[in-house]
């Protein structure tokens, strides 16, 4: 009998093959990008099992990601110590500002400062990259704000550590989290059949809509986060991407990707960079949906699911 992963991993092969219009020699190609590193203890495991968790599943795969680290998280020996090891292990460090800001509103504040300050907490690890990632993807709410946020990243020199591939996992990670606040024994299983197919589905539409925009399939980074559906389920999720025909790479081989260096004439500028492309070409429209991803397209499922 056919185990119900290898189904649905089945499934996402076929879809994807038959969204992008792929032949079975143009595999598409993806990273993991981990933001807000937190240490904290949770349901169902530490803080330090979460972490160590995460680097089991890469190190299966023998893949390196790229942690973008929120300076406000890791302030404490413990969290240091944590950072250490991802960097010890070949994982990429980089920026995702101090505090988390939000850089798309009316006043967006001082990127620089923040910037600077995660700086401060990051830079000397020996695998630290100089990419930066906008809090929310959202790097400014009109053609000015936007272009004074690129000036303040290549005043420092730092590439933008765009998203190719957005999705909502920390949303399926926030219901899990409230499921096991009312039900501390619940079957965690069903999250991450859900967040399974979620990311793949996300991943098909993505590439699709990069090879309608840039006429080939660029080095994807998918966003994910440190936190308990990654700790539990990155296992399941690498495997099914493999599965689904899609090939696991490094992150600083994804970044090298000149798809990277766009800067899409789009205000406000935000979500995915392939998003962000389609906008700024004019044709797509009809396939973009604003915002790209949030928690109210998934609860509709979740809710039928009773998850």
């Amino acid at each position: 009998m056919m185990h119900r992963r290898e189904l649905l991993s089945g499934l996402a092969a076929a879809g994807l093959l038959a969204a992008t219009g792929a032949r079975a020699d143009e595999r598409p190609r993806v990273a993991i990008t981990i933001d807000d590193f937190r240490f904290e203890d949770g349901p169902l495991i530490s803080g330090d099992t979460r972490h160590h968790g995460i680097l089991d599943a890469l190190y299966f795969e023998r893949i390196k990601a790229a942690g973008f680290v929120t300076g406000k998280h890791v302030g404490s020996a413990e969290a240091r110590a944590h950072l250490e090891s991802w960097a010890g292990s070949g994982h990429f460090v980089a920026n995702h500002t101090f505090s988390h800001a939000y850089y798309g509103g009316a006043e967006p504040g001082d990127l620089g400062a923040d910037i600077d300050r995660a700086a401060d907490l990051i830079a000397d690890l020996p695998t630290w990259r100089p990419w930066f990632r906008f809090p929310y993807l959202a790097e400014g709410r009109t053609a000015e704000s936007r272009d004074l946020m690129r000036a303040v990243l290549d005043s420092r020199r730092l590439m933008n550590g765009h998203v190719t591939i957005d999705a909502s996992d920390w949303y399926v990670n926030q219901r899990l989290l409230a499921r096991l606040e009312k039900e501390p024994n619940a079957d965690v299983m069903p999250y991450g059949a859900y967040l399974v197919r979620h990311l793949l589905d996300r991943a098909a539409f993505y590439d699709g809509l990069a090879r309608a925009v840039l006429g080939r399939s660029p080095a994807h980074t998918l966003l994910i986060h440190h936190n308990l559906t990654t700790a539990l389920f990155l296992p399941m999720v690498l495997k099914a991407f493999r599965d689904s025909g899609w090939v696991l790479i490094d992150a600083d081989e994804a970044f090298a990707d000149p798809v990277f260096a766009s800067r899409p004439d789009v205000a406000p500028c935000s979500h995915s960079l392939i998003h962000q492309l389609a906008k700024a070409d004019g044709r797509f429209g009809d396939r973009l949906r604003y915002p790209g991803e949030d928690g109210p397209y998934e609860a509709p499922a979740m809710d039928a699911l009773g998850l």
